[in-house]
């Protein structure tokens, strides 16, 4: 299957965690892909010949050729089954009790977490960080991601299964919604998330959101 007329829709703003996942995953597999960003807030989303490609009208979608798929763990999964290994880089884990592990981690930091997401948005990770403290409710689900990180990661590694997967991409972003808003993280996890940001992949999702956001300045100036 060749990787022809890849395309990745994310939002324009460059924030979405899932997006950032989604594009992240094709550039570690070093898949040539388009971006089209659509501006969620003016609703580009809900328009006829993007609901068309989408079933869901949600960002991520990827369109390969005469196919597209939303969510951003099928798309990484898709992708590591379209585009395997040897010839392209692997993205999840090979041995399947870690590649399972690996999922379940994806579809538990999008189902849990919740007080977190809504108290540190991605807008502290990407623009800059709240005043506001976190709620005994995001405390205590702070203390549960901090408890299972720890169990995941082993003592003295900087990727949860000896080598980095696309789940480490979506563990660290959880993180850095602490990180980088300067409340407490233990020192280890800490570490891990920030190094984790260091990717080349990362690096240059976050390049693509403030060559965006100098774009929209750009436009808004007399």
């Amino acid at each position: 299957m060749t990787s022809h007329q890849l395309t990745l829709y994310v939002e324009s703003r460059f924030l979405s965690p899932y997006a950032m996942s989604a594009f992240v995953a094709l550039q570690e597999k070093g898949l040539p892909f388009a971006i089209h960003a659509l501006d969620l807030a003016a609703r580009e989303n809900h328009r006829p010949e993007y609901a068309s490609t989408s079933l869901t009208c949600r960002v991520p979608t990827l369109q390969h050729g005469d196919f597209s798929l939303a969510e951003s763990s099928a798309i990484a999964e898709y992708l590591d089954e379209a585009f395997p290994s040897p010839t392209y880089r692997a993205i999840f884990p090979g041995v399947p009790r870690a590649r399972a592990r690996a999922r379940q981690i994806q579809a538990w930091l999008r189902s849990d977490f919740l007080p977190i997401r809504q108290e540190r948005p991605t807008e502290v990770v990407f623009l800059k960080p709240s005043d506001q403290p976190l709620s005994d409710e995001a405390r205590a689900c702070a203390s549960r991601l901090f408890a299972a990180s720890d169990a995941l990661l082993a003592e003295g590694a900087t990727d949860l299964f000896g080598d980095w997967c696309i789940a480490d991409t979506d563990l660290a972003l959880m993180l850095n919604r602490l990180v980088m808003n300067g409340d407490a993280v233990p020192d280890r996890l800490a570490a891990y998330a920030q190094q984790q940001w260091q990717r080349r992949s990362v690096r240059q999702w976050i390049e693509q959101g403030s060559a965006a956001s100098a774009r929209r300045t750009l436009c808004q100036s007399p």
